[in-house]
């Protein structure tokens, strides 16, 4: 988006968000959550933990995305960042200020130096777009910090940050989609908060609309240089925007790493087959950690990966993983030897970029994308296969 400001700006647009010690000597100051728990107890009065010894860092100006499918406590994990839900042990700190530690809160919801972009945006559908940004400055604590004159200014300062200008007395439902996203993330920000939470902004929109919006949004959070917690279940979503990703499982942050390293590297077969499309082969690990690669006999045959996940076993049961993207497929056999399968057809699905075919290999079946050119048919015999590289040994 043009006419955004860079980092240095968006601090004298922030001008009010608390600074501690930690942030004036240039230590992290974005998020820093460690051993948090929550408990909650179902319609049978049964307990079961949302979160479970949960520790993450969210270092100033990061983009950071909660990845997870429902129930595994990303959403629980934004709300008690927020103030909205009452951890039962743990310690989270916002830009270097402890907000709540040793079982109680410190820093009630008002005054946490965050704001929050919900599901639905939750702008007030009576109130214009300055009337919605205005909001969060009409609280008792705020109304003390400026004068009448001074809320004016702050407002329009914000709208002309956010591409608004112009659009003041307009009716929230006569924007569109990405101008309300603005409005929202508008009112987030006015208060002089460097943090902003994400609850699933983008899921009521339409695909194309999405794609449009999550790279408007990245946009701004780049060119604003604010901190973001983003809770997504969306893996695509998560890749495109996110400088880490931390994949929750049952309560549990069970991987944090780049986007990169998330598809890649999988910690475990969890993360291997929620992130991505992968292959997954089970079998026995006979040889692991040489020079030439780990070798593990599976149903589609003897299969040598490069890396071994920290996790792995020496020997016994593992499986190995790669991503489906990496597979090649040809009507003739190839002239390199290692992880070469010869399989049959079971089906095709051409979706555009690429078709995805879907290969028996011994007593396997193996997900490939990739062209296959005269395109293969259904039941023909085939040759797979995927470099060692790609492949990772995982428990």
């Amino acid at each position: 988006m043009p006419g955004l400001p860079t980092p240095t700006a968006m601090q004298e647009l922030c001008p009010d968000t608390p600074v501690s010690d930690d942030v004036r000597t240039g230590r992290p100051g974005g998020i820093q959550i460690v051993d948090l728990e929550k408990t909650f107890r179902d319609h049978r009065d049964r307990a079961f933990k949302a979160l479970d010894k949960v520790s993450l860092t969210v270092e100033e100006g990061e983009f950071c995305v909660l990845l997870g499918p429902s129930g595994c406590g990303k959403t629980t994990l934004l709300r008690c960042i927020a103030g909205l839900e009452r951890p039962d042990a743990g310690r989270i700190g916002i830009q270097g200020m402890d907000v709540f530690q040793d079982g109680r809160s410190k820093v009630g919801v008002e005054d946490r130096p965050i704001g929050m972009v919900f599901q639905n945006y939750a702008l007030w559908p009576h109130m214009t777009v300055e009337q919605n940004v205005r909001f969060p400055l009409t609280t008792k604590r705020r109304r003390k910090q400026y004068r009448k004159s001074e809320l004016a200014d702050r407002v329009s300062q914000v709208l002309a940050v956010m591409g608004l200008a112009g659009l003041e007395k307009r009716a929230i439902s006569q924007l569109s989609g990405g101008q309300q996203q603005r409005v929202a993330l508008a009112r987030a920000i006015v208060a002089g908060n460097n943090v902003v939470l994400f609850d699933e902004p983008l899921s009521n929109v339409d695909a194309k609309v999405r794609e449009e919006l999550r790279v408007e949004l990245r946009s701004m959070q780049q060119q604003l240089g604010f901190t973001a917690v983003y809770v997504t279940h969306d893996q695509l979503e998560a890749m495109e925007m996110a400088d880490k990703i931390a994949v929750l499982r049952d309560g549990r942050i069970v991987q944090v790493d780049t986007p990169r390293a998330v598809y890649d590297l999988p910690n475990d077969r969890y993360v291997a087959q929620f992130v991505g499309t992968a292959n997954l082969l089970e079998g026995t690990l006979e040889r692991s950690r040489a020079a030439n690669g780990a070798l593990v006999v599976t149903a589609a045959g003897p299969v040598v990966a490069a890396d071994v996940a920290d996790g792995a076993p020496d020997a016994g049961p593992v499986a190995v993983t790669s991503r489906a993207s990496d597979w090649t497929i040809s009507r003739a056999e190839p002239a390199a030897l290692t992880n070469v399968f010869r399989g049959a057809v079971e089906r095709m699905t051409y979706l555009g970029s690429y078709t995805e075919y879907v290969v028996r290999a011994g007593g396997a079946r193996l997900r490939i994308w990739g062209k296959c050119n005269p395109e293969a048919q259904l039941g023909e015999e085939v040759w797979v296969g995927v470099d060692p590289e790609h492949c990772r040994v995982i428990a």
